[in-house]
Parts: structure tokens; C-alpha cells; sequence
């Protein structure tokens, strides 16, 4: 046989043998959350939850769903019927991505709708995680997202001291998996300072931007760039707990 028959027929016979390898399964990521994490209306610009860059990191097996929303606790998020709509649609394998605690903690009494108690949020967790488990779904909980307050040593405050102990908490006893988003979020605006921290955030000045004619000072909402920094830690902890979504990673995460 010539050289260039065998070639021929290698080629052939690795496109027979690709030809029946499965391709990963279809998983869908539901992302359930506050506005921190919820896809924003474009009038809104650049105000971006960090669930808006996150989805961009996969390969086509993963579709994320972004359920979240703008000024949902946990409490509202069930009683609105958001969470039966995310629970009567997963299917096994599928993961849920679980962040709240803004507006659970929220107990000015402008935000009395919202406001959900420690052991009423712990309960309202533990729901998300038996029902996603009954549905054959993976849920992981993350610890709610830093604000950008320093205190007078220049340090980013600990702001959701109780709330972030609760997930650690369900977490231990429920074994799942805990991505300690505000410890990150806290480290990554220690690093950029009180200066420079607030290229993260939604601080823009009077007559910067057309959808805030007046600017805007908002501590807790990331702009774009500030979004896809958190996304990365988001993604960067799914590596390091080594999750099979792990593998679907496809975009570079920086370090």
C-alpha cells in the first residue's frame, strides 16, 4: 500500500471513529439572585449583573438562564412564584446558582416587603437546595456579593456578617457546595483600594452618561467591567471546587 493510502485511509478511519463520540450533554445553569446577579434592562446601561458576562464563559453544552431579579429576597423570590418556575422546569443535571442576602437583610422600613429574617432565610435556602436535589438539579449557594463601603483603615467593610454565616451554615448542613462570594468580592476591592475600587461600581458623574443625566453614586451595583470581574471569581471558584461545569469553561478567567 503507498504512503499516501494509508494516509487516506487514517483519515478515514478517524472520522468513523469521531464520527460516534457523544457530544457532552446539554446542561442548563439557572442563576436565581438579586439585582446583583439579574440581567438588566437595557435603560438601565451600564448598570450589569454579574450574571450578564458569566453566561459568555461556556461552551455550546451549557445554556445559563439568568432568573434572578432586581429587589428579590428570598422570601419574595418564593411568594412571587419565581422559584416554582425555576423548580418545575429543572431537569437532572442542571445546576442552580443560588445568591441572595441584599435584600433579605434589608430592614429599613421602606423595605419591609422584602425583608426575610436569618432563620426564615436559612429555611427559604434549604427549600431551593431539597427541591433542586428532588429534581436530580446540583445547587450551590453563594455568599451575597460585597457593597463597596471602606472603613478608616481602608479595608472594605464586612457588611453581610449574618447572612453570609447563614449559607456557610446550610451549606455544612445540607454538604453543598459554598462559593464565598463576598469574602472575594471584599479582597478584589481591597486590592483596587478606596481610590480605584470604584471603577467597579456604578459611579459615573453628572452628564457622563445619557441614562443618568445627574450621575450616580451606587455602592452596591457593578458597571460592566466591575461585573465580569465578579463573574471571574464566580467562575474561578467553580474550578477550584473542581465541578464537572468546570469542564465547559471555555473563556480564559482571570487570575
Amino acid at each position: 500500500m503507498k504512503i499516501t493510502d494509508k494516509k487516506i485511509l487514517l483519515v478515514v478511519l478517524f472520522c468513523m471513529t469521531t464520527a460516534f463520540i457523544a457530544p457532552p450533554q446539554k446542561i442548563h445553569v439557572w442563576l436565581i439572585g438579586d439585582s446583583t446577579v439579574c440581567d438588566q434592562p437595557l435603560d438601565r446601561s451600564p448598570v450589569t449583573g454579574w450574571g450578564t458576562p458569566f453566561a459568555g464563559f461556556f461552551d455550546s453544552s451549557v445554556a445559563v438562564i439568568n432568573k434572578a431579579r432586581g429587589g428579590r429576597s428570598t422570601r419574595t423570590f418564593i411568594s412571587e412564584g419565581r422559584w416554582q418556575e425555576v423548580a418545575d422546569s429543572l431537569q437532572e443535571g442542571d445546576y442552580v446558582l443560588i445568591q441572595f442576602g441584599h435584600n433579605d437583610e434589608a430592614k429599613e422600613p421602606r423595605y419591609r416587603d422584602r425583608y426575610t429574617p436569618v432563620p426564615d432565610y436559612k429555611n427559604n435556602l434549604a427549600r431551593f437546595i431539597r427541591e433542586a436535589r428532588g429534581k436530580k438539579a446540583q445547587p450551590v449557594l453563594i455568599t451575597p456579593v460585597t457593597r463597596l463601603s471602606f472603613d478608616s483603615t481602608g479595608h472594605v467593610k464586612e457588611t453581610h456578617r449574618e447572612y453570609s454565616a447563614a449559607v456557610w451554615e446550610i451549606g455544612r448542613q445540607y454538604n453543598v457546595p459554598v462559593i464565598d462570594l463576598d469574602t472575594k468580592s471584599r479582597q478584589l476591592a481591597d486590592y483596587f483600594g478606596p481610590k480605584y475600587a470604584k471603577v467597579l461600581y456604578m459611579q459615573v458623574d453628572s452628564l457622563e452618561n445619557p441614562h443618568y443625566p445627574a450621575g450616580r453614586k451606587d455602592n452596591t451595583h457593578f458597571n460592566e467591567y466591575g461585573a465580569r470581574r465578579i463573574a471571574e471569581l464566580v467562575l474561578a471558584a467553580i474550578r477550584e471546587r473542581k465541578m464537572e461545569l468546570a469542564e465547559r469553561i471555555t473563556k480564559k478567567v482571570a487570575p
